[in-house]
């Protein structure tokens, strides 16, 4: 789509088979080799592989990639990078424990091979495996993990400090045993959020430049290492002979090229030119015209480039313009329903993408945990008595959606209702200009973008914006100085993005949580500080069975659709990928998954 983000998975059918997601099976079993956040692991302990991995996948080659945008650091957890390379999680950084997806949220043996928990979740004890090791041979060990979750707990990322904060204690009881209290808690996820942590080397990390940028080459317990870099520009990365891991269950299959080599790039048509090139081997069309219209290349004509359209199943994550609350013009929820009427989706998805979206109607589209077409249930209602007028009439009876229009990009009945709105809140239309009717300031603002096809669409919501009398400036900035005005807030308005999976959790109050309202580099960009969502997410977060878990996240949607924190946009019910024919992946896709990762690992992928 058009921010087109960075999204490790993009997740299928939620709930789409029981019997190997796990999520009716909600007591907790003895098993030690994983973990799931509801039920039980899906895989028996003597698993040999992951079902959507190809055990059989030739080894070696090289695997080209192109990417948009640029980087300044290759240390992808501080914050004060304006943009960190990517390719390093997975294949330079590896967690404790590996999520598999083809169940909702389960994770398997790696760093740690396995894991005692009680029945409530308040003690934890990971066992490392002895043969785990980093790039530089040093063994892994129980006082790794345990300087790691404390420096990432003081100079880590937001969510990260929020998530551990929560642990009572944290102790290294022997070389290859590390022990958590999470008493008092009362979050089920913790233990999962925990164990997908990753180790960073006690020997080599310096905790005084920890959180400044760096272009130093990493060390870390994955697949690959760093064998040359050119700022802002290239990476290459090579496989490490003796990786630790190369034949434990969990990672075979995966990991096949020999050499990775990331490109990037400024803009995305000289990406894609130098796609067609063969420059790079792998496309990820965002665009519903150049995909229809781009490829009448000699190249695909013959066969050497294939395009694929992947269906993705649900739940779908929410793009949009985000509202900055922090500033004054968008503090009334009436002045942003008035804007969110001027977004002319039928025109858009008729003249730009040849009417292949879908316009968003929820946080979770197309799955059960969306409260879209669905009137609370009596447990819905009861977790959002406290707070009456938190959700508006018609999202809590599972009528409302997005305005639709008449297709002609000049609808007259909504502009009017946007000015009834407008006047509710204090603005008022003089000559061809809207102003507050305290102040006299004009109803003026900037979005913030960072690409063309994002520009594009800006300029579209702007035109209809001048129809009341709002004058919405949209600036083009390069990725770095977008990065850091997103983590300074520095910005009026701006798209964004929230991709979800089948189990949404603790990352969510990093995204919408008071805690993060203010926090510099925390995904809240919106400014949301509201305490039916903080409810909701703890609600989340201590469901002990599956139906409490929609429950809540149902409860949530709606909470947060009545705040009218962004403008929706649309979403694709299609994954649009080229490629060379010199690279192949499996049959097979994960259920909540697709087989490889946009952020550059391309775990299942092989060289033809």
């Amino acid at each position: 789509m058009i921010l087109q983000p960075i999204r490790s998975a993009l997740l299928a059918a939620l709930l789409a088979s029981v019997s190997v997601s796990g999520w009716a099976q909600d007591a907790m079993s003895p098993i030690h080799y994983g973990i799931s956040r509801h039920g039980v692991p899906a895989l028996p302990e003597n698993f040999d592989h992951l079902p959507y991995a190809n055990p059989d996948a030739p080894k070696g080659g090289r695997l080209n990639i192109g990417l948009q945008g640029t980087f300044d650091s290759l240390n992808p957890f501080n914050l004060s990078a304006g943009s960190t390379s990517q390719g390093l999680i997975t294949n330079i950084f590896q967690p404790l424990m590996m999520r598999s997806m083809d169940e909702p949220y389960t994770l398997y043996g790696l760093i740690a091979q396995s894991i005692d928990i009680d029945e409530a979740r308040t003690s934890m004890t990971l066992h490392l495996n002895p043969a785990a090791k980093f790039s530089d041979g040093h063994p892994v060990t129980a006082d790794d993990v345990v300087f790691t979750f404390n420096l990432f707990k003081t100079k880590g990322r937001p969510q990260q400090r929020d998530a551990y904060s929560h642990v009572a204690q944290i102790e290294a009881l022997d070389p290859e045993t590390v022990h958590y209290d999470l008493s008092g808690s009362d979050d089920r996820e913790l233990p999962l959020t925990l164990a997908s942590m990753t180790v960073l080397p006690k020997h080599l990390v310096d905790v005084a430049t920890f959180s400044n940028p760096s272009l130093a080459k990493p060390v870390g317990t994955g697949p690959y290492i760093i064998a040359a870099v050119k700022p802002g520009q290239e990476l290459v990365l090579k496989k490490n002979p003796d990786y630790w891991a190369k034949d434990l269950p969990i990672v075979r299959g995966m990991f096949n090229f020999d050499e990775i080599h990331i490109d990037y790039y400024r803009d995305a048509n000289t990406m894609f030119e130098a796609f067609k090139a063969g420059l790079f081997d792998y496309y990820l069309d965002s665009d519903s015209g150049h995909w229809r219209t781009a490829y009448d290349i000699p190249a695909a004509r013959d066969g050497r480039i294939v395009k694929e359209t992947i269906p993705l199943g649900v739940p779908k994550g929410i793009d949009g313009f985000a509202f900055n609350l922090r500033r004054p013009m968008f503090q009334d929820i009436r002045a942003r329903q008035a804007l969110s009427l001027m977004f002319d989706f039928e025109w858009i998805n008729d003249n730009f993408f040849g009417n292949l979206y879908r316009r968003s109607k929820s946080f979770f589209d197309d799955s059960d945990l969306s409260s879209n077409g669905r009137p609370a249930s009596p447990q819905e209602r009861a977790l959002l008595a406290p707070f009456p007028d938190a959700v508006l009439p018609a999202i809590m009876d599972g009528t409302w959606t997005p305005s639709v229009t008449d297709g002609s990009g000049r609808d007259r009945q909504d502009a009017r209702e946007a000015l009834d709105l407008l006047k509710q809140a204090g603005w008022s239309l003089h000559g061809d200009r809207m102003v507050n009717d305290k102040t006299g300031a004009p109803f003026d603002f900037e979005i913030m973008v960072t690409a063309k096809n994002q520009e594009r669409l800006a300029l579209t919501f702007a035109r209809a914006l001048q129809r009341i009398g709002i004058r919405a400036t949209v600036r083009l900035v390069d990725e770095v100085q977008y990065q850091r005005r997103r983590q300074t807030f520095d910005f009026d308005m701006m798209p964004g993005s929230w991709p979800t999976s089948p189990s949404p959790g603790l990352e969510q109050r990093s995204r919408w949580g008071s805690q993060s309202t203010n926090e510099q580099g925390s995904y809240n960009i919106c400014g949301v500080g509201n305490r039916a969502v903080d409810a909701m997410i703890d609600a989340i977060l201590a469901a002990r069975g599956s139906q409490d878990f929609i429950t809540a996240v149902r409860a949530y949607d709606r909470v947060l659709l009545s705040g009218f924190y962004i403008v929706p946009w649309f979403y694709s019910p299609q994954q649009w990928i080229a490629h060379w024919t010199t690279i192949a992946h499996p049959d097979k896709t994960p259920m909540f998954g697709i087989t490889y990762d946009i952020g550059a690992s391309f775990g299942t992928w092989w060289h033809k």
